[in-house]
């Protein structure tokens, strides 16, 4: 949630903390949304330490009430022109644009403080000072540049600058809270009121009167001109534009209110006959590819760009009378712009870490004079966190040691009691197998490994033997 303030001497743009104070946000949300900020003078600037705003008259005028928040400018109820001011214990005032919420002790109780519009935002490093004093609820992330303005503004023995400095104009960049009963937000913003040109002193005279000679015609243009201006800057912020200056190119035409059956082919062969065309687009749904009706046609040149404005408008295409403009998208050049800056973003780049080329990975490592190698090595802990590991291990690591080689020894034994046993058991049933396979001896044989022949006729008369007997 940003806020973006228009300043005589720049723009200040403001993120809020919604997160750690969200009523002070909303309160200053709202402020700005109704314009109450709107020639708002900045006084108290304190050279390096602090300036405050928010109060629409400032304290020159005798009128000035301090300002109101938008509760009690809403209601109209006195009761409810200031509130009770949260403080978050974690918030501190120790950079420079801090912004904070200006607060007084209540009457009836000292101890807790009250807040209404203004804002302080710091102009220096630690301005503790303040904590406890104001409330903080944003910081500034852009606009150091008038900040620094601001810083060596001169000032009088009452810290009010010599030439004015006020805030001419607010946009809210996004607003998440919802808006009170009976806040309307101006369709403009309004002019000073009568109080608030009666404080003014040097600097802005020339610009308050600038436009008396002015008729109604062109102060209307010139609003519409600082109206789109401050709605590019905001883009911009946004990221939806490169840069607020940005213009459309000059030579791509719009083409809109088309038949679904018109093709991209269709709208070239057409408007091809005024130049030369570089692309020619139907936009189409994503999902489905259905035809959106609209498309962009980029000519080579501007001038057959504008030839074909002139002569294709109400045209009738495929039953359907086109509209034809020039195209306000800068889409293309955006890309084309991002692309460049994250090329030289990543030429520039040394090292990378998680697809981001300018991250590096967070070293954990010790001091190089703390390492040590081998199985002693940590990544964690260095040697004074390991003196006393070593000390508490003593003897319950000596005991834990013997018992741990005695068991080591006893898991050896029994290892090699199962090897031996192992290899016994193996070498009986080799054994067993060879008994089994050998066959019965018949007869003797000679040394060459042959059966003699008196043992031949031994088996063969014992054969005969058994056969005699089986009869």
């Amino acid at each position: 949630m940003s806020v973006l303030l228009e300043t005589t001497v720049g723009d200040i743009v403001i993120d809020l903390l919604t997160d750690h104070a969200p009523k002070l946000c909303e309160n200053f949300l709202k402020l700005c949304k109704v314009k109450y900020y709107n020639f708002s003078p900045i006084h108290s600037v304190q050279k390096n330490f602090s300036f405050q705003t928010g109060d629409p008259l400032g304290p020159l005028s005798k009128e000035s009430d301090g300002g109101c928040s938008i509760w009690g400018l809403l209601s109209g109820d006195p009761a409810k022109r200031t509130f009770t001011a949260p403080f978050h214990p974690k918030l501190k005032h120790l950079e420079r644009g801090t912004v904070s919420m200006a607060t007084v002790p209540l009457a009836s109780d000292p101890d807790t403080r009250v807040a209404a519009s203004q804002f302080i935002i710091t102009l220096g490093e630690e301005t503790d000072y303040l904590d406890g004093k104001a409330a903080i609820f944003g910081k500034v992330v852009e606009g150091f540049d008038a900040l620094e303005k601001i810083n060596e503004a001169m000032v009088d023995d009452k810290q009010y600058p010599f030439v004015d400095i006020r805030i001419k104009h607010t946009v809210i960049l996004d607003d998440p809270y919802p808006d009170p009963p009976g806040l309307r937000e101006p369709s403009s913003s309004p002019p000073p009121s009568d109080a608030q040109l009666r404080t003014v002193r040097i600097a802005d005279e020339q610009e308050l009167h600038e436009n008396d000679h002015l008729d109604e015609e062109e102060l209307e243009k010139r609003r519409r001109e600082r109206e789109a201006r401050a709605q590019a800057l905001t883009l911009e912020l946004m990221g939806d534009l490169p840069f607020a200056e940005v213009k459309p190119p000059e030579n791509v035409l719009f083409v809109c209110k088309l038949n679904p059956v018109t093709q991209d082919e269709d709208l070239e062969l057409i408007f091809g006959r005024f130049g030369k065309i570089l692309s020619c687009e139907v936009i189409r749904d994503q999902k489905t590819g259905d035809s959106l009706q609209y498309a962009f046609i980029e000519y080579e040149d501007k001038a057959s760009c504008e030839l074909a404005y002139s002569k294709m408008q109400d045209v009738l295409i495929d039953d359907r009378r086109i509209h034809v403009d020039f195209s306000q998208s800068v889409s293309k050049l955006s890309d084309v712009w991002r692309q460049d800056t994250n090329n030289k973003r990543r030429a520039r780049a040394r090292g990378g870490w998680g697809g981001v080329q300018e991250l590096e990975k967070r070293r954990q490592y010790r001091e190089e004079d703390e390492r040590s190698s081998g199985k002693d090595y940590n990544m964690v802990y260095s040697k004074e966190e390991m003196k006393g590991r070593h000390d508490d291990r003593g003897s319950n690591g000596r005991r834990s040691e013997g018992r741990h080689d005695q068991r080591h020894d006893d898991r050896h034994d029994r290892r090699d009691g199962d090897r031996s046993h192992k290899r016994t058991s193996d070498r009986d049933k080799g054994r067993h197998y060879r008994d089994r396979s050998r066959s019965p001896r018949r007869g003797n044989r000679d040394d060459d490994g042959h059966r003699s022949r008196d043992g031949y006729r031994h088996d063969r008369r014992d054969r005969d033997d058994y056969r005699r007997r089986d009869r």
